[in-house]
């Protein structure tokens, strides 16, 4: 543990996880080291400044401040990072190895990039597919030629360089965008459509088949959700579940399957779509025990936007209060749209920051952006809903495109590491949001977002010693107090 007091003991939980346990006096936090990304200037992650917490005391009403208390805990982060698709990897297998190489670290690289700990791919294809795809036969309801060779092609070597990359451990997890056309009561993958009774035994096998398939190529699957977003009947694949029909689907065929099948650690996540309807399905399924024994989290995007709505962080903060020991993840978003001319749009990475911001407050363990890498038109997309990524390649130069958003989500990833837990936080002025953790070796890291466009002059406070911070416009600082 680095720069902490003699007060504070070490030891290590049964999960392993290293922790710090005050035992009476405070901490000696003195160091902040400042690291930027800003518009209208050069920084993007960049250490702009290092600073020492002197005593401060009492602040004045006119003195903005970001308080910081290290001795309120609250969840425990599992990590923060992005999918790999069959866009992703079909565009990554285009780059000459100098890119490839590039990218790999600027993702999964803890000490040359922005350390991503966390991984989310899609189980049969999506829209970011180039066609879409299962693996079985027609009509085969014993799954008898299930094989995951597709995939092995593109998905599963870049997906075990990241592995490798990130030190050789990395949760994963699968998502569905629908069964196979047959199981399906319009025999279709896409257009929504649901999920035939006499298939649901058959489709809750195909999930254990994949996680052990993927298992046997030595990618361990950490976790999964029941279906990608399942009350969107959108053009590509998609599949349509009430409330009451995921419920049930978890309680009477998937659950049992995965525990029957040795797969009951597995992280299972229920819902894996928009805010506007997470207390509802959060509601239907937890409150049955039979199905809620089976759940570790609700996952949840951020497009309910779509509807004219702004992002709904209250509806995360009335299922976290009603079901404190269920796990809230992000587990998909972007920016939609895809032109090349907006490539440099601030506002892309303001999404994402104040996305973050909220979310972590709201008692989020889990972040994971959309596809890591896109190719220049924000695809490959087989129906043409091509999308921003945080980094984009020309697939005709071999060069990377790394828009804002790669930086604001390294204002978390770098420094937000696996075991953190969030601490309190708090802002004295409207014009900054801010969050703050404390990670398993006792630093503190601390994210201030500015989305005005004016400076703000604050003081970062903890426990009655503070230090002036220059928060510039449009800019995210992590802050890291040691």
């Amino acid at each position: 543990m680095k720069n902490i007091a003699v007060p504070f003991l070490i030891f290590v939980t049964q999960t392993g996880v290293v922790q710090a346990q005050q035992t009476g006096a405070k901490p000696a936090w003195k160091t902040v080291t400042v690291y930027t990304t800003a518009d209208k200037t050069d920084y993007r992650l960049s250490k702009t400044n290092t600073l020492t917490l002197t005593p401060f005391g009492q602040p004045l009403e006119t003195q903005p401040c970001v308080f910081i208390d290290a001795t309120r805990k609250f969840q425990t982060i599992t990590g923060i990072g992005g999918a790999i698709t069959d866009a992703t990897a079909e565009t990554f297998a285009k780059l000459p190895a100098e890119s490839q190489s590039e990218l790999i670290n600027a993702y999964y690289s803890a000490g040359k990039g922005i350390g991503y700990s966390l991984v989310r791919t899609n189980m049969n294809s999506c829209d970011f597919s180039s066609d879409t795809y299962t693996y079985v036969a027609e009509n085969d309801v014993a799954l008898k030629t299930f094989s995951i060779a597709h995939d092995e092609k593109y998905r599963i070597p870049m997906i075990k360089k990241a592995i490798a990359t990130a030190g050789g451990k990395i949760p994963l997890y699968i998502s569905p965008w629908s069964p196979p056309a047959w199981m399906k009561d319009n025999n279709n993958m896409l257009q929504g459509g649901k999920l035939k009774e006499s298939y649901k035994q058959s489709w809750a096998s195909y999930f254990v088949k994949y996680i052990k398939a993927y298992e046997a190529k030595g990618i361990p699957v950490w976790g999964l959700t029941v279906q990608n977003e399942p009350m969107a009947k959108q053009r590509w694949e998609s599949c349509i579940f009430t409330a009451e029909e995921e419920r049930d689907f978890i309680k009477k065929y998937l659950g049992p399957a995965l525990q029957q099948q040795g797969l009951g650690s597995k992280k299972l996540i229920a819902w894996d779509h928009n805010r506007d309807l997470l207390y509802q399905r959060a509601t239907t399924i937890l409150n049955d025990p039979a199905a809620a024994k089976y759940v570790w989290g609700i996952g949840y995007h951020w497009y309910e936007t779509w509807t004219g709505s702004a992002m709904q962080f209250e509806n995360l903060k009335r299922v976290h209060e009603t079901f404190p020991n269920t796990n809230l993840i992000f587990t998909e978003g972007c920016v939609e749209k895809f032109d090349l001319n907006r490539i440099n749009e601030w506002s892309i990475g303001e999404r994402y920051g104040f996305s973050m911001v909220n979310d972590f407050n709201s008692g989020t363990v889990a972040w994971t952006d959309w596809n890591i890498l896109l190719d220049e038109n924000g695809g490959p997309n087989h129906v043409g809903n091509f999308c921003f990524a945080p980094v984009h390649a020309d697939t005709k130069t071999g060069k990377l495109i790394y828009t804002n958003a790669y930086y604001y989500l390294g204002h978390f990833s770098k420094f937000v590491k696996a075991g953190a837990k969030r601490i309190g936080t708090a802002s004295s002025r409207d014009k900054l949001i801010t969050t703050a953790f404390i990670n398993p070796d006792g630093r503190l890291i601390v994210v201030v977002l500015n989305l005005s466009n004016d400076a703000v002059e604050y003081n970062l406070w903890l426990q009655g010693n503070a230090a002036a911070v220059n928060s510039l416009p449009h800019s995210i600082t992590t802050l890291v107090i040691e």
